[in-house]
């Protein structure tokens, strides 16, 4: 792998330390008054998602991480995993889904994901920003509460419960923000 060099060192760039993927969160340049340049480097483990804090002289340098990002289709689940299907390459992986963490409850079959990988292994896997779903159950608006920032439990095709404007009737379909896990628009089908 190739070296990166102190002086090359940037926010989203993704090195390896003691074995393990970092992508870089902030790099500061420091100049003391006496002595070598200094980097005060933020990283986060991108199999961890720990964070820790090293600081590099001017001479250092870190290797390169050969980590890549690809689109995936969503096949199936199965037991405690979930199976996805490269758009490029039409290979299949099987992701246990600890590596999805929260965004596992937005998942629906057919939907295409951004997956992380790290030596040809998948490290992370990211739903898309928005997603459209409809609402199964929800209680009925209650009449003169469909102003204002009344809001009300809907449960979502995936089993996921959100909470929705007053005025949102079970059947509708919403956008929801998987990042956040709020309600964004409702959504004319």
């Amino acid at each position: 792998m190739p070296q990166i060099n102190a002086g090359e060192f940037r926010k989203g760039i993704k090195v390896v330390v003691e074995g393990d993927p970092y992508d870089m969160l902030e790099c500061n340049f420091v100049k003391p008054g006496k002595g070598q340049a200094l980097y005060k480097c933020r990283l986060r483990n991108l199999l961890k998602n720990t964070i820790i804090d090293r600081t590099y002289k001017s001479g250092d340098g870190l290797e390169a991480a050969d980590v890549r990002k690809g689109e995936a289709q969503f096949l199936y689940r199965d037991k405690s995993s979930l199976v996805f299907m490269d758009q490029e390459s039409y290979e299949q992986y099987t992701v246990p889904q600890e590596i999805m963490g929260d965004g596992v409850r937005w998942l629906m079959d057919g939907m295409v994901c951004l997956l992380l990988y790290w030596n040809d292994r998948v490290i992370e896997v990211e739903p898309p920003p928005h997603v459209n779903l409809k609402i199964i159950y929800t209680e009925p608006a209650v009449r003169g509460n469909t102003s204002g920032n009344i809001t009300k439990t809907a449960k979502v095709e995936t089993g996921t419960e959100i909470q929705v404007p007053a005025f949102i009737d079970q059947g509708e379909t919403v956008r929801i923000d998987t990042r956040t896990g709020e309600y964004v628009e409702r959504v004319k089908v």
